[in-house]
């Protein structure tokens, strides 16, 4: 198990962040088990980084990031802590993915491989 990219362990962190949260900040329902459940998403994503080094986590992590920013709304969560905890975690996860898509050479030669001769 080796890290390729910091950015897999920082998103690491976010994941045990949302898990952690629920009871950190004391909020119960369904804002508890939703940001468990996509804290753990998250989490897989990044170990899964870890064990089989690929670019196709980081689309997981971006729809986790997604869910996270929409959750609030979707679900009706109060306003106030549990919101910002959610959004918050959403965009660090979505930034730190694209932000690891941009550097990853996988991901660059497969993208080159896959437009760039359709542009010619």
């Amino acid at each position: 198990m080796r890290i390729q990219h910091w950015q897999d362990a920082a998103s690491l962190l976010v994941g045990v962040w949302l898990v952690a949260s629920p009871f950190a900040l004391g909020f119960s329902g369904a804002a508890l088990w939703i940001s468990i459940a996509l804290g753990l998403g998250v989490v897989l994503f990044a170990v899964e980084a870890f064990i089989i080094p690929s670019y196709l986590e980081e689309w997981g992590e971006i729809l986790m990031g997604l869910a996270l920013v929409l959750a609030p709304w979707t679900f009706s969560y109060e306003q106030g802590s549990v919101t910002m905890s959610s959004v918050l975690a959403g965009i660090v996860v979505i930034v730190l993915a694209c932000w690891e898509l941009t550097i990853d050479r996988d991901f660059a030669t497969w993208w080159h491989d896959r437009w760039h001769h359709r542009a010619g």
